[in-house]
């Protein structure tokens, strides 16, 4: 079993590789009543999770699913998968810390290189197109590496950390999630057309297009963006740090890894 979060499809095309590959299944956990249910993992089946890195850590979504998820019994295999733009800070320390909690061990850790897709902050913007295929090609060689290295059971961590790994995870992504994960910023300029794509897209729900047709943002939002690399005419806005930023969907810079 392969549980996945994903805003932009980065993450989530991961998780549908590495479920082809190793002929597992995926659920997307924005779609699991986990409240409701337990499962069950047949004898040797891994558990993996796949997600992107939000400000050098795990997205809060992701670790409050953990945190609420039951099986049946201890699994014997689990690994996860993070997507970055970079690197991963210290990620892999605040995920195994988090299965450690559950009385799980976490067996195998890797990181996979995406385009960028964070625009909310000056000096941060999604890759030029040559970057972006340049990064979905060596993505699917990694790809191709991981799902080796966990059809194998191997036990090791390959994530790639990038400079001050503990600055950025430890001191920077608490102030980002203090003070940068508010949706009230979110804004649809006059260019809107109404089509209704960002609610669409938005993977928690948190979107509905309210008078005159104009989208709404609710109070759980994840920051991932979705809604604003959707918007066919640009019209979405965060304050004014997103103007003239540029943007990225998975499913419209390629086709598949």
């Amino acid at each position: 079993m392969i549980f996945s979060y994903s805003g932009t499809g980065n993450s989530r095309r991961v998780a549908e590789s590495l479920g082809k590959r190793l002929e597992d299944a995926v659920e997307d956990i924005t779609d699991v009543k986990i409240e409701k249910k337990e499962y069950t993992l047949p004898e040797g089946e891994i558990l993996g999770f796949v997600f992107p890195v939000y400000a050098w850590a795990p997205p809060t979504i992701v670790m409050d699913f953990i945190s609420l998820l039951r099986l049946s019994s201890a699994p014997k295999y689990v690994f996860f998968v993070c997507t970055c733009g970079d690197d991963s800070g210290k990620t892999a320390d605040v995920f195994c810390k988090a299965l450690k909690e559950k009385g799980w061990e976490c067996n195998a850790g890797f990181s996979v290189i995406m385009p960028n897709t964070y625009v909310s902050l000056p000096g941060f913007n999604v890759d030029p197109l040559h970057i972006v295929s340049k990064k979905l090609r060596e993505a699917k060689e990694r790809i191709e590496y991981i799902s080796s290295k966990l059809a194998a059971r191997a036990r090791l961590i390959d994530c790639y950390e990038g400079a001050f790994p503990w600055i950025k995870s430890y001191l920077i992504h608490p102030l980002f999630m203090h003070t940068l994960m508010s949706p009230k910023p979110f804004k649809a300029a006059d260019s809107c057309i109404s089509c209704g794509l960002c609610e669409k897209a938005c993977p928690v729900r948190n979107i509905h297009l309210k008078e005159r047709g104009k989208p709404e943002w609710g109070s759980h939002c994840t920051m991932c963006l979705a809604c604003y690399h959707s918007c066919p005419k640009h019209a979405i806005e965060y304050s004014c740090l997103t103007q003239k930023k540029g943007q990225y969907l998975f499913d419209k810079s390629n086709k598949g890894l």
